[in-house]
C-alpha cells in the first residue's frame, strides 16, 4: 500500500467579493429597446445584490431608453460583473461602465 503523501494546496486566490475591497461609485450607460418591463429587469440587478442606486435617469428616444445609473458600495470586479448581466439582458443594445469616481475627478486636477 502506497504511503500517504500530503497534497500541495493550489495558493490562494484574491477574494474579489470579499467587503474589504476598496469600494467605486460606477456609473452606467444602457441604451435599449423601449420596452414596459426594461427599467424593472434592470434595477432587479442591483436589488438582488442588495444595492440601491444613488441616480437613476431614463429618456425615451423614439423605440429607444437611454438609461444611465449611478451607484456606489461595490467593488470595481463587482461592478463590471453587473455590466455582464446587464448586456445579457433582452433588449438592452449596449452598456458602458465607467469608474465615475476617477471620472469626476479628473476635470477637478485639470484646472487645479
Amino acid at each position: 500500500m502506497p504511503h500517504l503523501e500530503a497534497v500541495p494546496s493550489a495558493p490562494l486566490r484574491a477574494d474579489v467579493w470579499n467587503v474589504s475591497n476598496t469600494h467605486c461609485l460606477a456609473q452606467y450607460q444602457l441604451l435599449a429597446e423601449a420596452e414596459p418591463d426594461l427599467l424593472v429587469r434592470v434595477l432587479n440587478l442591483f436589488a438582488l445584490q442588495f444595492l440601491t442606486p444613488q441616480q437613476v435617469n431614463v429618456q425615451r428616444l423614439d423605440d429607444l431608453l437611454s438609461v444611465d445609473i449611478v451607484i456606489g458600495g461595490l467593488s470595481w470586479h463587482r461592478a463590471q460583473v453587473i455590466a455582464e448581466k446587464l448586456r445579457n439582458l433582452i433588449s438592452v443594445c449596449s452598456v458602458n461602465l465607467q469608474n465615475a469616481d476617477i471620472a469626476w475627478d479628473a476635470p477637478s486636477q485639470a484646472t487645479g
